[in-house]
């Protein structure tokens, strides 16, 4: 077969929420927090010494607080993605797209983070700071799922990422 200046299409599959076991299983897994997820902070102790005396201070000069954002707190909570899903108003019949979007931007690990870009959660919100609270699987769907709704919802939304990403 000799193309020339064409594109082979192949059909894409669409993603199905009904009697399918794996995707059955996949939403109903529980989340249980991966350990590596949660910086352990060790502080080593040095033996006291003694400083000299200050010098007396001659001008005293204000001392301006600057804010330092913290980090976003990691998700240590449970649930399962069907929980989460329904939490956030996604309706069952979409839940065949969420799961194929969600399941390659994060593989469902609410903690996620693209180390290069800052991108976080379930569905890879960038900036990370957009979303109050962007590690809540709850939060980050509903974010999530009011982003779908650009596309005329999630069967919308995965055509559109389907086309121009990553699949």
């Amino acid at each position: 077969m000799l193309l020339v200046g064409g594109a082979v299409v192949a059909p894409f599959a669409v993603p199905q929420a009904t009697a399918d076991q794996e995707f059955y299983e996949r939403i109903h897994q529980e989340f249980v927090p991966d350990p590596a997820d949660f910086e352990a902070f060790e502080l080593d102790v040095a033996p006291l010494e003694k400083l000299p005396d200050p010098e007396p201070v001659v001008e005293e000069v204000p001392v301006q607080a600057v804010q330092v954002a913290a980090a976003p707190p990691k998700y240590a909570g449970g649930g399962s993605p069907a929980e989460w899903m329904a939490a956030a108003g996604i309706p069952e019949s979409e839940w065949g797209y969420v799961d194929a979007i969600i399941s390659r931007e994060s593989g469902w690990n609410p903690n996620a983070t693209n180390p290069s870009s800052g991108a976080c959660g379930l569905a890879q919100a960038y900036p990370c700071g957009k979303i109050a609270d962007p590690y809540d699987p709850v939060a980050n769907l509903t974010w999530a799922n009011a982003y779908a709704q650009k596309y005329g919802g999630w069967a919308g939304a995965f055509d559109f990422w389907q086309a121009n990403h990553w699949w």
